[in-house]
């Protein structure tokens, strides 16, 4: 689904630019479970983390991030309550119709900001942006590109 700030993007490259935008069909509500599927877990008690690998796939609501190998960070005083999530190797996160591609992650649970970095491609139906590093507010459903920012846009969509 395109969205009116979108639109507001140039075609030509912007060096060292950022752009706002949208992202997700909806709002992620940060509030809702966080579900961790994996082929594998390694606990660490010393330092309250937990490693999941092979096929990571976390949701949140709406919300799909995928990776290679997710390391759980928790919050002081135990397991109960996520602090972060850093996801490294081939992530996506899809959020309603809008999906990004990056190298790396880091989704703070308890603020709903997912900061993508390296090669960072976000794609909205037909339109393209791409950019270095990626900073999404899944609360508020905004988004802003930073570093080499490029777009390609669909013309006659709404």
């Amino acid at each position: 689904m395109l969205r009116p700030l979108l639109t507001a993007l140039i075609l030509a490259a912007a060096p060292a630019a950022a752009q706002n935008t949208t992202f997700g069909g909806m709002r992620a509500d940060i509030s809702a479970p966080v579900e961790v599927a994996a082929d594998n877990l390694s606990v660490n008690q010393a330092d309250g983390s937990a490693v999941f690998t092979g096929n990571v796939v976390i949701g949140q609501g709406e919300m799909r991030l995928s990776a290679d190998r997710v390391t759980v960070v928790y919050a002081q005083g135990g397991q109960s309550r996520i602090r972060s999530l850093d996801a490294q190797g081939n992530v996506t996160l899809v959020s309603g119709a809008d999906a990004a591609e990056a190298k790396a992650a880091t989704y703070d649970v308890e603020t709903g900001n997912v900061t993508l970095t390296g090669d960072v491609v976000l794609t909205q139906g037909g339109n393209v942006l791409t950019g270095d590093t990626m900073q999404v507010n899944l609360a508020s459903g905004t988004a802003q590109v930073q570093g080499r920012v490029r777009s390609v846009l669909q013309p006659g969509r709404n």
